[in-house]
This record gives structure tokens, C-alpha cells and sequence, in this order.
């Protein structure tokens, strides 16, 4: 993740969650060490407390197997080091979200909050490559990933452009 990035996804995080804890830096998934068979999270980052942030787009209805699967996340997580855990899911407008707010029960300490966004996932992906190929970064697996996997993610109505996207991307950087 570079600088720029880092950024942009900490203003998330202070901005959608009103989070102002001062966080140090990304961390790398393994060091996370997430169990085989658990979802394995997005993007996290450590505060300066030592606790772990990850930070995600819920991209399909939010309901009871999905707040399941980050609970899952939250205590694996916890169980491994011990410390904080903020699950943030960002949404776009076209999510349903099923699921009232509530306590959860747990030996961990964790909380999961969602910020329902007006903005298109997708299209933020998309930007984040784009400025990654503008400024001569090197695309990681992951950025191909995402980019490869844009027109399945996407309203059925923006498919073609998004698989258009996704194909100048991948046909200039892979194999």
C-alpha cells in the first residue's frame, strides 16, 4: 500500500467511522494469521495502541451470516493477539442491510460498524488502480485481482463498462 493510499483509507476511517485514534501503519496479512476457513478481511492497520483496525467494502447484503463471518474475524483476530478489534464495512447504497444494531456476545473485545455510502465501490477501486498506473506504481496481485473481479462486483448496469476497465488493465499488466 503506498502513501497516498494509506492516506485515503485513514480519512476513510476518521471521516465514515469517527475513528480519530492516530494510526501507525498498515499491516500485512500475515501477521494478521487468520485461520484456514475464516474470512480473511481487507485492509488493516494498527494504531498507535497497538489495536487492529480492517477495514472493507460489503459488497453483497449485509444480514446474519455476514455480520457471522466478521464475528468470526473479530475473535480470531483477538484471540491471536489480544488487542482491539474494529471491523469497518463501507456499503454502497445498493446493499441491504438486514440486520439491526445490537450487542454481541463475546470473550473478545471487538466492535463492527457499517457506514452506508452514496459512492460506488467499484468505481473507487477502479480510481485507486488508475492512479497507481498514472503515478508508475507496480500493480500487486491484489490490485489485479480487484481489477479482474470489477465487472462481477458492479450493478448489472455498469457491467460492460467496468469489464472494458478491466480489460485494458489486465491486458497491459498480466501475463
Amino acid at each position: 500500500m503506498n502513501e497516498v493510499e494509506f492516506k485515503t483509507k485513514i480519512e476513510m476511517i476518521n471521516d465514515n467511522f469517527n475513528d480519530t485514534r492516530k494510526i501507525k501503519c498498515p499491516l500485512p496479512k500475515h501477521f494478521i494469521q487468520i485461520d484456514d476457513g475464516v474470512h480473511k478481511g481487507g485492509d488493516f492497520f494498527s494504531t498507535h495502541d497497538g489495536e487492529i483496525i480492517d477495514l472493507e467494502f460489503q459488497l453483497v447484503d449485509f444480514d446474519e451470516e455476514e455480520l457471522a463471518k466478521y464475528i468470526e474475524l473479530a475473535e480470531n483476530i483477538y484471540e491471536k493477539h489480544h488487542k482491539h478489534v474494529s471491523i469497518y464495512l463501507i456499503c454502497p447504497k445498493t446493499v441491504d442491510v438486514t440486520v439491526k444494531e445490537c450487542t454481541i456476545k463475546s470473550e473478545s473485545d471487538f466492535t463492527i460498524k457499517l457506514y452506508c455510502s452514496q459512492l460506488d465501490p467499484c468505481e473507487i477501486i477502479l480510481t485507486g488502480i488508475k492512479n497507481k498506473i498514472f503515478n508508475n506504481e507496480i500493480l500487486s496481485e491484489d490490485d489485479l485481482l480487484a481489477v479482474e473481479m470489477l465487472p462481477v462486483m458492479c450493478a448489472k448496469k455498469d457491467r460492460n463498462y467496468f469489464r472494458v476497465e478491466s480489460l485494458k488493465i489486465t491486458n497491459r499488466f498480466s501475463c
